[in-house]
This record gives C-alpha cells, sequence and structure tokens, in this order.
C-alpha cells in the first residue's frame, strides 16, 4: 500500500456538493477515522485551509481546519489541525466582515463573501466527546464556509454582486501583493 494520495476533490456542478449531510452516528469507527486520515492529507496536499467531506464525495458532516500559512493563503494564522464532526454554530456576532475566499472545489476564482466576525461552534471530536469552541476573524470565515459544504451551499452562493468575483490570477497579482 502506497503512502501516496491522489487528490480528488469534487467540483462545483457535482450533486454531493449541494446535499445536505448526514450526521456521523459513530465518531470513534475506523470509517470516520479514515475519511478524518484522507480529509487531512487531502487538504495538506491541496493548499487549503478547510475542507468538508462532501469536497471528497462523502456526503457526512465532519470538516477539518488546519490554517497555516501556503501558496494560497500566504496570510493564513497558524494553528494546530482540528476535526469537527456534526459542528453546529450556536452563536454569532451581530457584525460581519467582508472579505475574500476561494474554494478547492472551485479552482480558479476568489470572491468577497460577508461572515461573521465572531461564532460560537459546538462539535464532536473523534473520541465521541462534545466540545464548544469560540472562533474569530479568519479562522471562523474557514468555518463557516466549510459549514455551508455540509448544508450544501458554495461561498459563491453568499455572493452580493457579480462585481465581487475575480480571477484567481488577478487575486493574486493585486489583491495579495497589496496586503
Amino acid at each position: 500500500m502506497s503512502d501516496k494520495i491522489e487528490i480528488n476533490i469534487a467540483k462545483l456542478g457535482e450533486k454531493v456538493l449541494r446535499k445536505k449531510a448526514k450526521k456521523i452516528k459513530n465518531t470513534k469507527s475506523e470509517k470516520t477515522k479514515k475519511i478524518v486520515s484522507i480529509m487531512l492529507k487531502t487538504l495538506e496536499k491541496s493548499n487549503g485551509v478547510g475542507l468538508a467531506a462532501p469536497q471528497i464525495s462523502i456526503s457526512k458532516q465532519i470538516m477539518v481546519i488546519s490554517s497555516k500559512p501556503n501558496d494560497r493563503y500566504p496570510n493564513a494564522p497558524i494553528m494546530k489541525d482540528l476535526v469537527l464532526i456534526n459542528p453546529k454554530i450556536i452563536k454569532t456576532s451581530n457584525k460581519k466582515n467582508k472579505d475574500w475566499e476561494g474554494c478547492l472545489s472551485i479552482p480558479g476564482i476568489r470572491a468577497k463573501v460577508a461572515r461573521y466576525n465572531k461564532i460560537k461552534v459546538q462539535y464532536k471530536t473523534l473520541e465521541n466527546k462534545k466540545k464548544t469552541i469560540v472562533f474569530k476573524d479568519f479562522i471562523a470565515r474557514i468555518f463557516q464556509h466549510e459549514y455551508d459544504h455540509l448544508i450544501g451551499l458554495a461561498y459563491i452562493d453568499r455572493v452580493k454582486s457579480n462585481k465581487d468575483i475575480i480571477s484567481e490570477e488577478v487575486y493574486f497579482k493585486t489583491i495579495i501583493s497589496q496586503k
């Protein structure tokens, strides 16, 4: 058995990305652990900062957040990999912030999306422990982006104006070079 993993990310238009993902019944199962392992390897190889199970064509409520600077997100903050099973938002800030997002399932574009600045989230761990955590700023944005995948939405569904959508090439030339 090879350690190589083939990156096979579902792309916009595939039905799995528009379905509401099913809850995980057994967080401790080998199947759940294998899904998480594939997700973490896929995320690392693809230079993403978050990934939801539907993006690897598995319609289950699992997401991983793995923020660290990379080619796609050079200014990303560093955090340890976090696995969230059956996550839900239990509280949001009143304030939203509009900023740029990209998606591994929609390569080649970036768009400005309004997201809550701060969110309180409940989820289960692989050990079946119930946890509550507060995310702010960029990490809150990642969570909300991945959560959308679990409810059958893509970030472009939240774009208010087509003028807020640009090519990734232009994004890196103009937006990132200004930061």
